[in-house]
């Protein structure tokens, strides 16, 4: 990954970042709370010999070196712990002083450095002095050998133990400032590890069976679709008419050679946004002046005779079976002034008759009679219906639902086009949440299934409004 990579990534998860990085800070607030105070008293003590001649200073000097590495250690032991224990009559063990205690050597000197910590600053001092009292007497028995009255080595305390008035831990400028750290790292690895584990399309780009296929628009999401999803209904300024505006103007780019007449609309699963999508597309085509025809082949979750507000028992399956002519079964939005061939009753054969000649037929009329055809398919991964239909027109536009959609998904939609010798005419990246003001666009999604239609309970409504109640 390149640094680009790296802040997009941030900009797309900020708030798992944010909110990792609160997490973290709060922790880190809550362990500085909770956390009992601790002081520390600190001595140094000067460990040295008693030479009888100035020839002896040298040896001496060295001897003590050699020493007091050793008493560096022995002042954390549990048998100076117990005489100190025994001299100050602490109501503790031997193991539990000696964790209260640590003594280092001041680096290139003879000198101890004793630190003794304790949540109470005069206890702290009170031990801090018994130890180094213990020590010179522990030092004098070890150092004066038998026969002799004098040792070879004493202690002498150079810095006596100090009432502390600030407490050595815990340290709240430092606690906060890794948790920050901390939750700032976390976070940005968290975020890195859901992108890498996140296999839905950001980019067209991330398909390899779409890298030659032209992005037609990328529409992002509004909740206002679910109110309005009509582009005809709005003022001719709105971001989501000027978005449908450009997206016609790149539909007529698409194969410029051999002109495109007529075309299905179908995403690769359900919920992303197709048949809205096909419906404005529509309108966008014919507000510019050409004759569209717009079929809903969606034989078995048809959507567009309720979207436009139309007679849905006439249609295209009544033409398929021979009950009524395509001229007669075609009606006429009035707000768009589109002709519009909805799909008819449902029935118990879809692929029968969107593979019939009968089906053939009627597209080789439609495309005679307008200037474009428009079908709004069912979705290609759950059923064949789309590449059916794809197979009897100039291609397909594929609606992929941004952070949505799978990779594989979109994959197996472009090989299922394939499989049956057709192709995608480009892409239409849906639904596609910015935080980027000024970008034109829109987008809706629908719960849409081929299972049995069940109500959804009544306590989810919130949640679809919030989302953005959309069409399929």
């Amino acid at each position: 990954m390149e640094l680009r990579d790296y802040l997009r990534i941030a900009r797309r998860r900020w708030l798992l970042i944010l909110g990792t990085l609160l997490a973290t800070t709060a922790i880190a607030a809550v362990i500085t709370v909770n956390t009992t105070k601790q002081y520390s008293s600190t001595s140094r003590v000067f460990i040295s010999t008693s030479p009888s001649n100035s020839s002896d200073a040298y040896q001496g000097g060295l001897f003590s070196q050699q020493r007091v590495a050793s008493y560096a250690d022995l002042i954390t032991g549990l048998e100076l712990s117990q005489r100190v224990i025994d001299d100050l009559d602490l109501d503790l063990s031997a193991a539990a002083l000696a964790g209260k205690i640590t003594a280092s050597v001041v680096p290139d000197t003879i000198i101890l450095k004793i630190d003794v910590t304790d949540p109470s600053p005069v206890q702290a001092q009170r031990i801090s002095d018994g130890v180094v009292s213990q020590l010179q007497d522990f030092v004098a028995e070890l150092e004066t050998p038998p026969g002799r009255d004098n040792p070879l080595l004493k202690a002498t305390i150079v810095d006596p133990p100090r009432l502390p008035t600030a407490p050595v831990s815990p340290q709240p400028t430092r606690n906060l400032g890794l948790g920050l750290v901390l939750g700032l790292l976390l976070g940005l690895g968290l975020a890195v590890l859901r992108e890498v584990l996140d296999t839905s399309v950001k980019r067209i780009e991330d398909v390899p069976g779409l890298k030659d296929t032209p992005l037609l628009s990328v529409l992002a999401f509004d909740n206002d679709v679910a109110r309005d999803p009509l582009i005809s209904s709005l003022p001719s300024h709105a971001p989501r008419a000027e978005a449908f505006r450009v997206l016609r103007t790149n539909l007529s780019f698409v194969d410029v050679d051999n002109r495109s007449k007529s075309f299905v609309i179908t995403s690769s699963v359900p919920s992303e946004g197709k048949s809205t999508t096909a419906v404005n597309i529509a309108i966008a085509l014919s507000s510019a002046g050409q004759n569209v025809l717009l079929v809903d082949g969606d034989l078995r979750r048809p959507q567009i005779a309720r979207v436009l507000g139309l007679e849905p028992s006439v249609g295209l399956t009544t033409v398929l079976v021979g009950m009524e002519d395509l001229k007669n079964a075609v009606q006429q939005h009035v707000q768009s002034g589109l002709d519009v061939l909805t799909a008819g009753r449902i029935p118990p054969n879809p692929a029968e008759l969107l593979q019939s000649h009968a089906m053939q037929e009627l597209l080789g009329e439609a495309r005679d009679r307008w200037d474009t055809v428009i079908i709004d398919a069912p979705p290609l991964l759950p059923v064949t219906d789309a590449a059916l239909m794809a197979a009897q027109t100039d291609g397909a536009v594929l609606i992929v639902r941004h952070g949505s959609t799978t990779k594989d998904q979109v994959a197996g939609a472009v090989e299922r086009l394939r499989s049956v010798g057709s192709h995608p005419l480009g892409v239409v990246l849906n639904m596609v949440r910015s935080n980027r003001g000024g970008s034109y666009g829109y987008g809706y999604g629908y719960g849409y299934g081929y299972g049995p239609q069940t109500e959804e309970p009544a306590r989810r409504g919130w949640l679809r409004r919030r989302k953005g109640v959309t069409v399929s």
